[in-house]
């Protein structure tokens, strides 16, 4: 087949695996007429005791699927029939197993009964993933047309359709049941989802905006209810991005934290900014139940790149007891201004400035972050992704003849020079040495912040953006002059979210608030800083934003994903919105 034909037969087969019942009477309405498709909109297509379920989070369905008082199957069939509607509203959805997943559900069903106690901590909670993880009786095409009918663009491999990468198999152990896999950016190096088999995926908040990239399909899944937490990786941004531009709670572990093994990618071998997993979902509280499930599952068995490191409730513990103990006990987070190459929007501001003042209110310090150049750092990482020049991007896209989707062509448009070993080398060394200045800053912090500790996490811009509108992700690095090759490499990933990559920092982010037309209004006489600026400043419209969610993120030191979270929690329920 041509590509054009492989790629509509396997949408459409997509398609099919939605139930009759469950199908839209008529096409969602256009966003000029619909633009928030959350909420009441959806739900006028669910029963009562399907909205009742969907729109409890991780933490309380399992709490009743534990005990008996839900099944398993009453809760997969519920959330299998709002993915599908989600999918149709938005395109977010990759791959459809819902009739495995529905007998997993009465297997898990029977297992109680029989036993009287559940198989795990997540017995019965749908669980999505994004199509980069393999799972049994799945293909996986991570976007592109030419790894239909394969194991990553391979035949005959003997892995088709029953290799399972680690990360799921450990989910099914704990009794969750997986179901839909999410839509992600061919290649998935883009701060948008797009590919040729389902083409573009929407924000569900806002259809005139991107759901972000590349976990953007379970972004925007999760953003309409269709699964209570999910999991996604982050390179560059992948999982902050969707998880902000959605309006969800995620985080970005350091590398081996999480297990890594058997998973597809691009690039694979790459190992000088590793790509890792993470989850997403509607409350800090869903993220800590799936991390601390994983952990238990002694991941460090089963992937060499895991470190062993259970979950430490003692990380998160110390962060209660300082806020707990009042007169004195306090906590103290960095404020990032920005980059200095671009500035934010008036709503990412605005959201900041909700941030810091909610921690000031709190009794907590706000110390100015000014670390070593953001611009050094990010110019290692752009590198990093150009070690092969393109050669394995492009021979994924030579498989079908497809072609490539604007965000990817603009750095993988044409083949470039590889690097060699002792170029590599290079950045690794850069790499190294920049760490270890931004540590040394972080460290030198304790002198500012009055409470004897360096600061203990730095709020920050996920982007300049709340989101970004379709073609218009207009900022991805810093403003040093480059030559024309390197221009092109920058232009790809997110600067704002990439350096935490190059650091391997543990970052979460936090939902605020929603764009206001009314309050976050053009700067008016607003004088850009350079050519990227003024791209950025003339992208926002609050006519076009309104309503759009805005976040931020909380940047944590290397392995502090237990104290990140903790952290995120106080200011989540101090801000009000923290989903319980």
């Amino acid at each position: 087949m041509d590509w054009q034909t492989l790629a509509k037969t396997k949408r459409d087969s997509i398609n099919a695996l939605i139930p009759v019942s469950w199908r839209l009477p008529s096409p969602t309405p256009p966003a000029t007429k619909q633009r928030n498709v959350t909420g009441k909109y959806i739900q006028q297509f669910l029963s009562p005791r399907e909205v009742e379920i969907t729109e409890t989070d991780a933490v309380g369905i399992v709490k009743q699927t534990t005990v008996g008082l839900w099944t398993a199957l009453e809760v997969t069939k519920a959330f299998c029939h709002r993915a599908a509607l989600a999918h149709q509203m938005v395109n977010c959805l990759h791959e459809i197993f819902f009739e495995a997943a529905l007998a997993d559900a009465r297997k898990l069903d029977e297992y109680y009964v029989k036993n009287g106690k559940p198989v795990g901590p997540l017995h019965g909670l749908p669980v999505s993933l994004k199509d980069q993880f393999h799972v049994k009786g799945v293909e996986t095409t991570m976007g592109y047309v030419g790894w239909i009918n394969t194991f990553e663009g391979r035949t005959e491999t003997g892995k088709e359709r029953v290799f399972e990468s680690e990360l799921a198999s450990s989910l099914r152990r704990l009794g969750a049941i997986l179901y839909v896999k999410t839509a992600v950016p061919h290649t998935l190096m883009a701060g948008e989802t797009i590919n040729n088999i389902i083409t573009y995926t929407w924000n569900p908040t806002n259809r005139f905006l991107a759901c972000g990239g590349s976990s953007g399909g379970e972004g925007a899944l999760i953003s309409l209810k269709g699964s209570p937490v999910g999991f996604g990786t982050d390179i560059g941004g992948s999982i902050r991005i969707p998880a902000a531009f959605n309006g969800l709670y995620g985080i970005r572990p350091s590398s081996g934290r999480l297990p890594y093994e058997g998973m597809a990618n691009s690039m694979d071998g790459q190992n000088s900014i590793l790509s890792v997993v993470g989850p997403l979902a509607t409350s800090v509280g869903a993220l800590k139940l799936v991390i601390k499930g994983v952990l238990s599952q002694e991941p460090w068995l089963h992937d060499p790149l895991v470190a062993e490191i259970p979950w430490r409730d003692e990380q998160e513990k110390a962060v209660l007891d300082i806020v707990k103990a009042g007169g004195g006990g306090r906590l103290a987070f960095g404020y990032m201004k920005g980059d200095g190459a671009v500035n934010l929007h008036p709503p990412v501001r605005r959201a900041i400035d909700i941030v810091l003042k909610t921690a000031e209110r709190l009794g907590h310090k706000i110390v100015d972050w000014e670390p070593p150049s953001h611009q050094k750092g990010l110019d290692l990482a752009f590198k990093t992704w150009l070690f092969d020049g393109g050669a394995d991007v492009h021979a994924a896209f030579a498989l079908s003849g497809e072609p490539m989707a604007g965000p990817v062509a603009a750095t993988y448009g044409t083949l470039k020079e590889q690097y060699t070993a002792s170029q590599i080398a290079a950045v690794n060394v850069g790499k190294r040495a920049y760490q270890k200045e931004y540590m040394d800053y972080w460290n030198s912090t304790s002198a500012l912040t009055g409470t004897g500790r360096p600061v203990d996490a730095v709020i920050a811009a996920v982007a300049p953006f709340a989101a970004a509108r379709p073609d218009m992700y207009s900022y991805y690095g810093g403003n040093t002059v480059l030559s024309e090759e390197d221009v092109t490499a920058k232009l790809m990933m997110p600067g704002f979210s990439t350096i935490v990559n190059i650091l391997d920092y543990s970052t979460s982010v936090l939902p605020v608030t929603k764009v206001d037309k009314n309050i976050d209004v053009v700067d008016v006489g607003y004088v850009p800083l350079n050519a990227q600026d003024e791209k950025v400043h003339l992208a926002y419209d609050p006519e076009i934003f309104d309503g759009a969610h805005v976040s931020v993120q909380i940047i944590g030191r290397r392995f502090q994903e237990e104290k990140v979270l903790a952290l995120t929690e106080i200011l989540g329920d101090a801000l009000g919105n923290h989903v319980v």
